[in-house]
């Protein structure tokens, strides 16, 4: 058997591509960034081309650094950005629009509408989901409607939708020649369109955002079963240089529950990347929350039951540092706002709530703008860095409040991953504002491992999931330093300053 996988890891920001061994360890790695098209306030878009483009380079430079060849590759996993919604020409391969990504907020008045008939209740119920701006299921219908031609493409079988995971499945596997039309179903839920019992396309659904089912991809397990074989296979002509079998698919967030090995009802797993995704691992029971947070499906591997998973989604927290470098001006890099943040012993009484967005769980206000309040003159910008990281962590104690109260389970132990755990400042503040230790692995960048590890698991190079706990190993332990009366005086001015967010947009 070949001795690597691989795995695409398409994200809000880069693109990267990764290749493990069997022991989940870093072989080898290359990363681009693509462009944020910020056409007016509120809407966020990328550039389908450009991300395939970027794919196809991190593949080929990453293979080349290594010197792999497509045989050494047992299988290719994809993990992915979720909501993130592109629609093109099945015969052209020709993007109808800019992919419209999750932060965008142009659905609003769709959103809105859908809970003023009870169309709401219905989603929440079949979906797992509020109606809100995030999930793509809007997005889908605002280029059905206001794209000229792409209703009509629709209807005749020519526009094909999907997320990342989707787009980049169907080039690597032929595009026009071919290509698999395929999603797993941790990206399908997170579209409003997928009934969580049944794990299809629900016509009523459907109906609600007028989505003809002719545009949807297959919705497939996250692990390629034996039976159903690859998702699809490389092609020869393509970045890869050869045939490899895709057998992995999961939506980011739910590929880092998987990387951190967060298999078992209790465990839960925190990503910090462009926002926070915290996932509470509730079995094969379905938990419909109560406290807003997301029903939503962890994986499914092979033919095993699906594995569903509570969820908080925060909309803004490493992209909140990237504001302070691109937007303000203050740092240079999102390295230097640990520095930054260590100028101050505390937060000089600021504090930031970043809802450039709106506010998602666990409050799901799409009326929510971002806000600085506290300010005096005694303030610098290092106040401003260290109210950045606070507000990170702090968002991370509203999900965790809120999966306490769903599902009975008081956190002991917060499993971290992504690109902001490289600051050590804000994890030991994420310590102390929860209260609990918490832990970093080895492999940070679980993201990408939870792709590779599902599709390694696809064709034996894995033999189970016990084989995968053995890989995971902590690598850094932060413990609480803040006394409770700390702790609660912070989280209590935290609430305040959230509240003076509210009802800022009129919806």
């Amino acid at each position: 058997m070949a001795d690597y996988v691989g795995a695409i890891d398409q994200g809000t920001t880069s693109t990267r591509f990764m290749v493990f061994d069997h022991d989940g360890a870093e072989v080898v790695r290359h990363q681009l960034e693509h462009e944020q098209v910020l056409p007016r306030a509120g809407w966020v878009e990328h550039n389908p081309v450009e991300i395939w483009e970027r794919t196809s380079a991190v593949v080929q430079t990453a293979l080349g650094k290594a010197r792999l060849a497509p045989g050494d590759l047992a299988a290719v996993g994809i993990t992915n950005q979720r909501e993130t919604t592109f629609v093109w020409d099945r015969r052209t391969g020709r993007p109808l629009h800019n992919a419209i990504v999750w932060q965008d907020t142009r659905t609003d008045a769709i959103a809105a509408a859908l809970d003023k008939d009870g169309r709401g209740d219905v989603i929440r119920h079949r979906a797992g989901l509020p109606p809100a701006t995030y999930f793509a299921g809007g997005k889908l219908q605002w280029i059905l409607e206001n794209v000229d031609g792409v209703r009509a493409a629709a209807e005749r079988g020519d526009a094909l939708f999907g997320t990342a995971d989707t787009w980049l499945l169907w080039h690597l596997t032929g595009g026009t020649d071919g290509g698999a039309h395929v999603t797993d179903v941790t990206n399908a839920s997170r579209t409003m369109l997928m009934d969580l019992e049944t794990l299809d396309w629900d016509d009523e659904l459907l109906g609600f955002f007028g989505v003809p089912r002719s545009m949807l991809p297959e919705i497939r397990e996250s692990s390629a079963s034996a039976a159903a074989g690859p998702f699809g296979v490389t092609r020869a002509n393509g970045p890869f240089g050869g045939e490899v079998p895709l057998t992995g698919i999961l939506g980011d967030q739910q590929a880092a529950t998987v990387g951190q090995v967060c298999f078992a009802p209790g465990e839960a797993k925190n990503t910090y990347g462009t926002g926070n995704f915290m996932l509470l691992n509730t079995g094969t029971e379905i938990v419909r929350s109560k406290a807003g947070l997301l029903t939503t499906p962890a994986y499914r591997l092979g033919d095993e039951p699906c594995v569903y998973a509570l969820e908080g989604s925060i909309a803004v927290t490493g992209s909140a540092v990237q504001w302070l470098r691109d937007q303000l001006g203050i740092i240079s890099g999102a390295a230097e706002s640990e520095a930054l943040a260590r100028q101050v012993e505390d937060n000089g009484g600021v504090y930031f709530v970043p809802a450039f967005s709106g506010l998602f769980a666990p409050y799901w206000r799409s009326d929510a703008r971002g806000a600085i309040v506290g300010l005096s003159r005694f303030n610098t910008n290092a106040h401003l860095a260290r109210a950045t990281l606070e507000a990170i962590c702090y968002q991370s104690r509203d999900v965790v409040e809120a999966m306490t109260a769903d599902s009975g389970v008081e956190l002991e132990v917060l499993k971290v991953d992504g690109g902001v755990t490289a600051n050590q400042l804000c994890m030991q503040i994420q310590a102390d504002v929860l209260g609990v230790p918490v832990s970093r692995p080895v492999v940070p960048e679980t993201t990408a491992l939870g792709a590779a590890y599902a599709a390694g698991l696809s064709v034996g190079f894995w033999a189970d999931t016990d084989e995968l706990r053995q890989n995971w190993r902590e690598d850094t332990r932060w413990e609480p330093t803040w006394d409770e009366s700390q702790r609660d005086e912070g989280y209590r001015r935290w609430k305040k300053a959230v509240e003076r967010t509210l009802d800022w947009v009129d919806v």
